[in-house]
């Protein structure tokens, strides 16, 4: 699986690769998960944009990582097993 850092802003969320399903982790600037979601290929660059300010679904962050799954539903089992290990203050609780 291949992963990536960007910074997250429209300029970075433009260079993430839109061909697989992603897990990311919405970052801050010391480097802590603030959120961890995932989006289905070819909807990788427009689910970013829904965190951005301004967006339907705004999440404060520095950077964006993505780590490519081979499909959806192995970035979903890897995407629950990161959010009950390190517990995202944004991810909302019983998700």
């Amino acid at each position: 699986m291949s992963k990536k850092t960007v910074p997250f802003n429209q300029k970075g969320i433009e260079k993430l690769p839109d061909n697989k399903p992603v897990v990311y982790k919405i970052l801050t600037a010391g480097g802590k998960n603030n959120y961890t979601g995932t989006a289905q290929r070819g909807r990788v660059q427009d689910r970013l944009q829904e965190h951005l300010p301004g967006g339907k679904d705004y999440i404060p962050g520095a950077k964006v990582q993505i780590e490519q799954a081979g499909s959806i539903k192995d970035a979903v089992t890897k995407e629950s097993r990161i959010i009950s290990r390190t517990k995202p203050p944004h991810n909302e609780k019983g998700k």
